[in-house]
């Protein structure tokens, strides 16, 4: 088997359903698996699963174990030579999976393989690549000094980098065994900044294909909140203990470094609760067959769609408009070429999935989504 696609869920079965709708299309040329780790969700994700998506590998934890644990739950069942970890609230493009198997056998000293990632407004979001957080690197990154935690390379090149992004992980199997696989001190963040680094202390290369992108919408597992700040600057603490244990000034720095981002990330989420809703001048349907989709939209949003084709909406300047895609007839990747097309120009963008009757989409990377049954 080429690959195994693991993807660890927690209470976002619709984000997971719209996941397993473009990983299914994106793995019909690859002999490959689907495995979904449900950590306890206590809702309706295993059930959809098994109804819609009954070749899927299904486990179903007893309990949320956090991030490591519930993959590597999960990893007893992988069979593929190679291995990508998935987050529930991502969308892959058509041939992503084809595109980066095919760069990965041409490589010898894979450690892992990251792609570009773009938020639910089409943005690219930086930490698809990263340089190695260093105590130094982190404190200046916490104190704006300057940009060294983000890798320099431009986004949309192919190149070495020190740190990936969980999000989108790509492993040789056998290497990820290797190197002991994600480290279960970590419930939720800093596993893969702690695994990319144990790549490349082992000898491995990790690189970033900024040709091939996948939607992220970010957060849609997770609330902003204070046990999100506690857990993610805890795993940094953890991290920098294990790598990084320079003396005890040097941890008292850090220490005080992390309390002083935590408080900022509280006043940014504090600013971002505070948006409010906008209004948009037209409402677009982007699809390539007339359907009854476009009625439904309109009963349900109360707002007059226009239905455009992808070449059309790609020659025009389109702003402060809401935006549908029809993925029952839209290609994941002219999606994917839409949303960075008419990016920062005040659209919202949203997605009605395969064989589904809802749409969703984010227009924040810093909050959770919208979901709308139809």
């Amino acid at each position: 088997m080429q690959l195994s696609v693991l993807i660890l869920n927690y209470k976002v079965p619709y984000y997971l359903m719209h996941c397993l709708s473009s990983v299914t299309a994106a793995t019909k040329d690859l002999e490959a698996e689907i495995i979904v780790v449900d950590n306890n969700s206590e809702d309706q994700s295993s059930a959809w699963v098994k109804e819609y998506f009954p070749q899927v590998i299904l486990v179903e934890n007893k309990v949320n174990s956090g991030f490591s644990k519930g993959n590597n739950l999960g990893f007893e069942h992988v069979k593929g030579k190679y291995v990508c970890l998935l987050n529930p609230d991502t969308y892959v493009g058509n041939h992503t999976f084809k595109n980066v198997y095919a760069f990965a056998e041409t490589k010898q000293d894979v450690g892992a393989i990251g792609v570009k990632l773009i938020d639910g407004c089409g943005n690219f979001l930086p930490e698809s690549k990263r340089n190695l957080p260093t105590p130094k690197v982190a404190l200046e990154k916490i104190f704006q000094i300057n940009k060294n935690y983000y890798s320099a390379l431009s986004e949309n090149i192919t190149g070495k980098v020190d740190v990936l992004v969980g999000a989108f992980m790509w492993m040789h199997r056998e290497r990820y065994e290797e190197i002991g696989k994600l480290d279960e001190d970590y419930f939720m963040y800093g596993e893969d900044i702690d695994l990319s680094y144990k790549f490349l202390k082992a000898g491995y290369q990790n690189y970033y294909l900024g040709s091939e992108s996948i939607i992220h919408y970010k957060g849609e597992s997770t609330t902003r909140d204070k046990v999100y700040r506690q857990r993610f600057y805890g795993a940094m603490q953890i991290f920098y203990e294990k790598h990084f244990n320079k003396g005890k000034a040097v941890q008292f720095l850090v220490q005080q470094g992390l309390k002083l981002a935590s408080l900022k990330d509280a006043l940014i989420k504090k600013s971002n609760n505070e948006q409010v809703q906008k209004e948009y001048v037209s409402c677009l349907l982007v699809t390539n067959k007339t359907s009854a989709l476009k009625e439904r939209l309109e009963e349900i949003l109360h707002h007059q769609f226009n239905c455009i084709s992808v070449k059309e909406v790609l020659k025009e300047t389109i702003s402060d408009s809401y935006i549908v895609f029809d993925a029952e007839y839209i290609a994941a990747d002219d999606i994917k070429m839409v949303m960075e097309k008419q990016k920062n120009k005040r659209n919202c963008f949203r997605i009605k999935p395969r064989n589904f009757n809802f749409i969703l989409g984010s227009d924040q990377s810093t909050s959770k989504g919208e979901v709308k049954d139809l």
